[in-house]
């Protein structure tokens, strides 16, 4: 038989084992039944193919097994998580496929491949967690069921099994204030807008953005009734929100005899919010009563996330006091639920350890609580591990946390190989209590998926990998090919972006200034890797093109990639406008200042290729939740404000760290918000130096700040569905600043593989 006679007859074989040869059985429990529905919906042409059972879980931890059956693929898992990363497992390692929060690629082979033999796989977490509160506005505070849907199948495939879930709890709040005897006025007074709910569920701030359309309140509450529902149905166990001490000022007069304190003012100038103290009664009374409102709008799963003192100090040093704090908030989640247990957030140790939190107010404020009735988690475990300064937080269990990204920042960063040492040490210290498991807890997502797709990884490994190997995995799947450039680009991705939690953004993305050696209000740039590499592999991978243009995970890399790169240039060229006014240079700032324009405006386009770089997009899913012309006016605003001015004021000194903290690189905002910006002041630079007087930064900020809130107030439509071609217009624009990256001589270093 000769060599090709016989490769296709093994073909046929192997095609022959992947046939299904009868209709697959019906689900037996609601677990398996959840985990079909969840292959319908991601591979609707396949779905009849995949046999979903459910098994034990191996020694109290969840267990998955993939094996092949009468033309099958069977997914065996001990509840529908399980079952759902079994399915996570076969796409990656057998079809070489991935689902990720930044795309998918699911070219899924025709018939299915085979299992060779049977896999079983256990993890070694019994607690797999998701969400930090801060993601639920800066990247999903628009969010409608469709998205949310996409989502939750991706934290199951991936393993998680204990999101946050506090969508709709402005529902709760006035079904709670309503029984106390408040009015709408006051209520409104007290919640906040859409876009910075998250801050009024912590505590920090009252009312801003408000009043909260009622039509919001309604149509949120249903939205997390569905949320939960497919969360449960999996198999999860969401994380609902407990009472923390946060009241409304007006409770002062409502109840004039309750104690009442204010706590230290927040961030960027914000007034302390108002805290009812632990051991009055109501204080208890609020507690059970916001357990019980919660529990009839939404269920409970007995899981209660409460943080008192985020990024602020508590009233009181004294460890009794804070002794008290906790088994008050403890105790009012348990008169209402008496198997509560309390999620508690670290960072309140991390933020000031040195300054409040010492070893006997921090063992006072968790030994408060019985062990068993409390789970910390350490949010920051990437970068700044707290746990094995805490005694792993004196015997409560503990997740372990990667933070990575403030503020929704639009950057490619990620400092993995930090990532993976700092949770290869906590599993193999000795000193390491009850570490019960591995979470995510980034304020953004998207525009790193490899960060997720790491984190995620590890949920179901006994042990962190080299990441080389990993790595160069993750890019075959993110692509679907085995093109050795893909690896030679993410081995200089792993030693240059992916090698810094640095979030290098554009300084055209900031309030335009002069750079201040006192670092007042804006320092010299920076970016923490030689950006020349990252642009020569860069114009590698958009050498790929012609192989990989139909494959949309590509696409959108390389103008994620081509941003970075631009953006790095672009701090540049602000560096050669302030250098040509300091040096009186009138032409030769006009030709910077022309050519930084010039960039503002190819970003734009640029980014206008992609829908997830849409400024259009963001404030049109805001709209959409409006019930009439004056809603539609407050989430414009709301959503307008939170990703420039963030507060209400934008003067430096008082809201100057919240001034674009949550700053995206968006197709209409270097358009619409960057380049009027940068255009004035470039005209009262040349007016400067034309009349010789100076530049007077005072005066200049409080017309740009006027400038920034009516921006915020307004209308304007911007683009809300992609336009041009990403490939085309990357590999041109990567040329165009090629002087800017490399200097007139052009490209003095090789690309990656050259």
């Amino acid at each position: 038989m000769n060599r090709t006679l016989w490769f296709v007859l093994v073909l046929a074989v192997l095609g022959a084992a992947c046939a299904p040869d009868q209709a697959p059985p019906e689900p037996r429990t609601p677990a398996e039944a959840a985990a079909q529905a969840l292959a319908g919906r991601l591979l609707p042409d396949h779905a009849e193919s995949f046999v979903f059972e459910e098994i034990a879980p191996q020694d109290g931890l969840d267990v998955f097994e993939v094996e092949g059956r009468g033309g099958r693929i069977v997914v065996r898992g001990s509840n529908g998580v399980a079952m759902a990363s079994g399915l996570n497992w076969y796409l990656k390692n057998v079809c070489r496929c991935l689902v990720s929060v930044a795309g998918e690629q699911l070219a899924v082979p025709t018939p299915l491949p085979p299992v060779r033999a049977k896999v079983r796989v256990r993890t070694p977490y019994e607690d797999r967690y998701f969400f930090n509160y801060c993601t639920f506005s800066y990247t999903m505070a628009w969010w409608d069921w469709p998205r949310w849907e996409r989502l939750i199948d991706w934290l199951a495939l991936n393993g998680v099994n204990m999101p946050l879930a506090v969508t709709g709890q402005e529902a709760v709040w006035v079904e709670v204030l309503r029984d106390l005897g408040f009015d709408a006025g006051e209520i409104g007074d007290f919640l906040v807008g859409p876009a910075y709910l998250p801050w009024g569920w912590m505590g920090n701030i009252d009312g801003l953005g408000g009043p909260l359309p009622e039509s919001w309140i309604r149509s949120h509450a249903e939205l997390e009734r569905k949320i939960l529902a497919r969360e449960r149905e999996l198999g999860m166990t969401p994380v609902l929100q407990g009472f923390t001490g946060h009241v409304p000022p007006a409770l002062k007069n409502r109840y004039p005899e309750a104690r009442i304190r204010r706590t230290g003012d927040w961030s960027a100038g914000f007034s302390g919010t108002y805290f009812l103290d632990p051991t009055d009664p109501m204080f208890r009374r609020i507690g059970r009563l916001f357990i019980e409102k919660q529990t009839a709008l939404f269920g409970t799963d007995h899981l209660y996330a409460a943080d008192t003192f985020n990024e602020m100090d508590p009233p009181s040093g004294d460890p009794d006091f804070l002794r008290s704090v906790s088994a008050a908030i403890y105790g009012a989640m348990a008169e209402a639920d008496p198997r509560a247990v309390w999620v508690l957030q670290g960072w309140f140790l991390y933020y000031s350890p040195a300054k409040f939190w010492t070893e006997a107010r921090s063992r006072a404020f968790l030994g408060a609580v019985p062990d068993d009735r409390m789970i910390v988690l350490d949010l920051f475990g990437d970068q700044h591990p707290i746990w094995d300064k805490f005694q792993a937080f004196y015997g409560k269990p503990w997740i372990w946390n990667v933070v990575h990204n403030f503020g929704g920042k639009t950057s490619l960063n990620g400092d993995l190989p930090k990532m993976a040492a700092n949770l290869a040490a906590a599993i193999g210290s000795p000193e390491r209590g009850r570490f019960s498991g591995i979470g995510m807890m980034m304020e953004g997502f998207g525009d790193n998926p490899v960060v997720q797709e790491l984190i995620m990884d590890m949920v179901w490994r006994p042990e962190v990998p080299p990441l080389g190997p990993w790595i160069r995995d993750f890019a075959r799947r993110r692509y679907g090919s085995d093109d050795p450039a893909i690896a030679e680009v993410w081995a200089t991705l792993l030693d240059t972006v992916y090698k810094t939690p640095v979030q290098s953004g554009s300084l055209v993305r900031d309030r335009p200034g002069l750079y201040d050696p006192k670092r007042a209000y804006r320092s010299e740039p920076t970016v923490p890797y030689d950006p020349r590499v990252l642009a020569g592999a860069c114009r590698k991978f958009l050498s790929l093109a012609g192989r990989l243009e139909k494959v949309d995970t590509y696409r959108l890399d390389a103008v994620n990639l081509t941003r970075q790169v631009l953006s790095n240039a672009s701090n540049s060229l602000v560096k050669n406008v302030d250098g040509a006014y300091r040096r009186g240079d009138l032409e030769g700032l006009r030709a910077a200042g022309q050519r930084l324009l010039g960039l503002i405006e190819d970003l734009d386009a640029l980014l206008g290729t992609r829908q997830e770089f849409l400024l259009g997009r963001w404030l049109a899913d805001a709209k959409r939740w409006a019930a009439d012309e004056a809603e539609s006016r407050l989430l414009e605003w709301n959503a307008r404000n939170l990703i420039t001015l963030w507060g209400t004021q934008g003067t430096e000194g008082m809201f100057d760290d919240l001034n674009g903290y949550a700053q995206k690189q968006w197709s209409g905002l270097f358009r619409g918000y960057d380049l009027p910006r940068w255009k004035a002041f470039l005209e009262t630079l040349e007016s400067c130096l034309q009349s010789g007087r100076p530049f007077e930064r005072a005066g200049y900020v409080r017309e740009t700040c006027v400038w920034e809130q009516t921006w915020s107030r307004g209308r304007e439509i911007y683009p809300a569905a992609p336009v041009g071609d990403p490939l085309e217009l990357a590999t041109a624009l990567l040329k165009k600043y090629e002087p800017d990256i490399f200097g007139e001589a052009g490209w003095p270093l090789r690309a990656p593989g050259d």
